[in-house]
């Protein structure tokens, strides 16, 4: 697999993204996948916003999200808000003011249904059959430091690899196995494009491998929380320590 960054200018406000998308990269292979990071989607459909204080700030967080809940973030001394939103959980709903010229900048209106519309459009300005799109963001894993990438949306690839009712090297029935692929091929990309000064926003990943379709399931990598393997962890915890 490759995986390709390009460095642009630094994308405004309210700018047409199908434009900058092409005027940047001017050919795609076919069976690529265009990686698009959410803070110039969010650009583009205008999703920004002003605070003007933390109680303002606690609204908007509050807006944005499915659910909320104000926790002590006991080693720095402050709170967090840690958020449900889109079906994944995130830390204040995903806002963002990093290189954000002053502003709060928000998740995508529906990072699904823009990345439809983004593959449609750019198959036939490349003029190629199979092509994956991905609007990635970054997420931290618990109790793990530092950030990965993950796929807020994407269309024209399957997103998960089932491996149930398949057998392993040596025979076993397989039950529970399935890769994230979309949030796989995220954090590939997210790798290289950085989270700093380095204005590549956007990314190409080629030879993936990844199964291409026309039609996905956008709820194919949700599960329900009651459902989720470390659920009952993080019910019993009260204090851990890690050697």
């Amino acid at each position: 697999m490759k995986v390709i960054p390009i460095k642009t200018k630094i994308f405004k406000e309210n700018e047409n993204l199908i434009d900058f998308i092409t005027s940047n990269i001017k050919k795609l292979k076919e069976n690529s996948i265009l990686v698009i990071t959410s803070k110039i989607v969010a650009l583009s459909e205008g999703r920004t916003a002003i605070v003007k204080n933390e109680k303002e700030k606690e609204e908007l967080i509050k807006r944005e999200s499915q659910f909320a809940m104000r926790t002590k973030f006991a080693t720095h001394k402050k709170y967090v808000w840690l958020t449900i939103k889109d079906g994944m959980v995130l830390a204040s709903a995903g806002i963002d003011e990093s290189n954000a010229n002053g502003k709060i900048i928000l998740l995508p209106k529906d990072s699904f249904k823009l990345a439809s519309i983004l593959r449609k459009k750019l198959l036939r300005h490349y003029n190629v059959k199979n092509l994956g799109i991905i609007i990635s963001d970054s997420r931290i894993l618990p109790l793990r430091a530092g950030i990965v990438g993950v796929a807020l949306g994407y269309a024209g690839f399957k997103g998960v690899r089932d491996y149930r009712g398949t057998k392993d090297l040596f025979g076993r029935d397989l039950a529970f196995s399935r890769t994230d692929v979309a949030d796989s091929l995220a954090t590939s990309a997210v790798l290289l494009m950085g989270e700093g000064k380095e204005s590549q926003p956007l990314a190409i990943i080629t030879d993936s491998k990844a199964i291409f379709v026309d039609k996905i399931n956008k709820n194919e990598l949700k599960i329900d929380p009651k459902d989720d393997l470390y659920q009952p962890l993080f019910e019993k915890i009260k204090r851990i320590k890690l050697d």
